[in-house]
């Protein structure tokens, strides 16, 4: 039986209006602009990864591993780039979860595979990761659904990117992506 693996909810966007126009000014504020302004969405869907999703990603990405004759650790981020899930297995390195935990902050931020930001670094395309405390070093993706980033998985250790694009393939399966293009 499947566990749920992405929740919907919603985050509502505060607004602060302070009273600084003119009561003149007030009135001269057309009817359209008013309505455009009400017309304005305040909330938005954002789906997330649950705790089972993220287990099911590290068990997922684990077996992978097992079956290519790999060890690897890995670590989970929502789209807030909170960890939700890590998991090193048997005879990973002592740096190798931090390893991972950096290389999905770096997938996240830059919303794409390390994989490509590091090729952007090595041509000098684009040094800003150099500097803003990311790591591009291949072995992370992001996690897509319906265009939109709702996380990232990093794994620190041999064929990082393949071990989370299984486990992507897996536990989604084909609903996510790790590309928005």
């Amino acid at each position: 039986m499947k566990k749920i693996l992405i929740i919907s909810g919603i985050v509502t966007g505060l607004m602060l209006s302070l009273p600084l126009r003119s009561h003149a000014q007030q009135q001269a504020r057309s009817a359209p602009a008013r309505q455009a302004t009400s017309d304005l969405k305040a909330t938005r869907d954002i789906k997330v990864i649950s705790s089972a999703g993220a287990r099911a990603l590290a068990d997922a990405c684990t077996a992978w591993a097992e079956q290519n004759k790999q060890i690897v650790a890995m670590a989970i981020l929502d789209w807030g780039g909170n960890l939700i899930e890590s998991h090193a297995m048997e005879g990973a390195p002592m740096n190798a979860i931090d390893t991972a935990l950096l290389k999905a902050k770096s997938a996240l931020r830059w919303r794409r595979p390390t994989s490509e930001t590091n090729k952007m670094v090595r041509s000098g395309e684009n040094l800003a990761p150099t500097f803003m405390r990311d790591f591009p070093q291949p072995g992370a993706l992001p996690i897509v659904v319906n265009g939109q980033v709702i996380g990232a998985m990093g794994v620190s250790g041999a064929d990082g990117e393949k071990c989370a694009q299984a486990a992507i393939d897996a536990v989604f399966n084909g609903q996510a992506t790790s590309s928005i293009r």
